[in-house]
């Protein structure tokens, strides 16, 4: 991915002369022009403009060059809120605006200037004036811009005027500089936060593929549980119940640390994740160690981060998303809401997902018959508004499994394929009595 352009900008760069005067009285345009459009300078002038740009003669910065004014007049300050709008649409704005304060029978320069403003609200503007029209606290209550602009009183000294519009002419300069120096800046930051999180995502990716691995049945299980979550996440945020709150950041923390939710499986023996028959109680133990050991994986990671947010949440899923909203799930045996509510949310996700999905174990439920479980099991093994959410965006659901596993569940077979799913992941229970089949036993969502 490019990055942009590193900023770099030369002496004349947004080199702009443009100047408006608004005035009533034409011997002062004339004025205007008289001293800023003469080509002499004199030894004061030059001493003022070095103050502003450098000593032209210094060997160590480039001599300012000269920057030939041009100046649009007007009479009546609507008249020049005209040549401003015409100015902008013409893509040719002013560097600098002299209004006169008093200008019958139209706006005064006060007005003016505000006029100006709604369209042009960066526009640096002077002041002038021979009375004493307005106090500065008057003026600053009007325009509440004080450093917009500048007052000139009349009449003008020439060196004065010079320097002025020098001045306000190499601030509208420097302000474009800076502007484009800072969106250049953040462009840069922009894609350099794109890069970290592509980064990011992809070391995810990657290690939950490696504990995938193991498992060749299970390969678009990843990109599922993402898409899972990502709808129950979203169903649930525009609930706007209390203690479900999800705004955009959390919703994405939450799907992409859905990726390790099954990390810790690298640490479990094949023939425990892969015996295709049930599992003794003790295999069953040693499979339930897995959220232990990659929620402590992704918690010693964190540790060792300073941006761990995205580590922290899925630390948390890996740990708790075999929790039971009864209490009689594992790791922890917590319930209700004390289970994060990432991880009562990727439980639905994975549940589903391991449900309608064939392993080294079991068959494929069909999802009519895996929703109507789960549904089933609101407020036992799971948590009822999640549960909700997922029957309330059911057809998303529905459309994803059907896209990923590349089939179209029918009534017609739905029935048969069921009472076939149920005889086999029966079978795959642990030895050790009777057990909910959504529950904590080795059955489809328990591996």
């Amino acid at each position: 991915m490019s990055l942009p352009a590193k900023p770099c900008f030369g002496i004349g760069d947004y080199a702009n002369g443009r100047i408006l005067t608004i005035d009533d009285n034409a011997s002062i345009h004339e004025d205007y022009r008289k001293v800023l459009l003469q080509r002499e300078t004199n030894a004061q002038l030059s001493d003022a403009e070095s103050i502003l740009f450098g000593d032209p003669g210094e060997t160590n910065r480039p001599p300012h060059p000269f920057i030939e004014y041009q100046i649009d007049s007007a009479f009546q300050g609507e008249q020049g809120l005209e040549l401003v709008k015409q100015s902008l649409a013409n893509n040719t704005p002013y560097a600098v605006a002299f209004v006169d304060v008093r200008m019958p029978p139209g706006w005064d320069g006060i007005e003016t200037v505000q006029r100006i403003w709604e369209v042009a609200p960066d526009l640096p503007v002077v002041l002038c004036t021979a009375h004493s029209d307005y106090s500065w606290d008057e003026i600053r209550s009007k325009l509440d811009r004080a450093d917009q602009f500048l007052i000139l009183k009349k009449p003008f000294d020439p060196i004065e005027l010079r320097q002025v519009a020098a001045a306000q002419v190499a601030r509208w300069r420097l302000n474009k500089i800076s502007a484009k120096t800072l969106e250049d800046l953040e462009a840069m930051v922009e894609v350099r936060t794109r890069e970290i999180a592509m980064t990011r995502d992809l070391v995810f990716f990657t290690l939950a593929r490696l504990a995938e691995s193991r498992d060749p049945e299970t390969g678009e299980h990843l990109d599922r549980i993402q898409g899972y979550t990502r709808i129950l996440a979203q169903t649930i945020a525009t609930k706007k119940l209390d203690g479900y709150e999800l705004d955009r950041r959390n919703i994405e923390t939450i799907v992409r640390s859905s990726l390790l939710h099954d990390i810790g499986k690298v640490g479990i023996p094949d023939s425990v994740l892969l015996k295709p028959g049930r599992l003794t109680p003790d295999e069953f133990e040693i499979m339930k160690q897995h959220t232990e050991i990659g929620a402590a994986a992704l918690e010693d990671a964190s540790n060792k981060s300073e941006c761990c947010e995205f580590l922290e949440t899925a630390a948390e899923i890996a740990r708790y998303h075999h929790e039971r909203f009864d209490g009689t799930g594992y790791p922890s045996g917590l319930s209700g809401k004390s289970i994060p509510l990432s991880a009562r949310i990727v439980a639905v996700a994975d549940v589903f997902d391991a449900l309608t999905s064939e392993r080294v174990y079991k068959k494929a439920m069909p999802p009519h018959d895996a929703r109507e479980l789960i549904e089933s099991e609101s407020g036992i093994h799971f948590d009822p508004v999640v549960a909700s959410a997922f029957i309330e965006s059911w057809d998303q659901f529905l459309e994803l499994a059907m896209i990923s596993h590349g089939k179209t569940w029918t009534a017609e077979n739905t029935e048969a394929e069921s009472e076939t799913v149920i005889s086999t992941i029966s079978d795959t229970m642990v030895d050790s009595g009777p057990q909910t089949f959504v529950g904590q036993s080795n059955s489809a969502s328990a591996r």
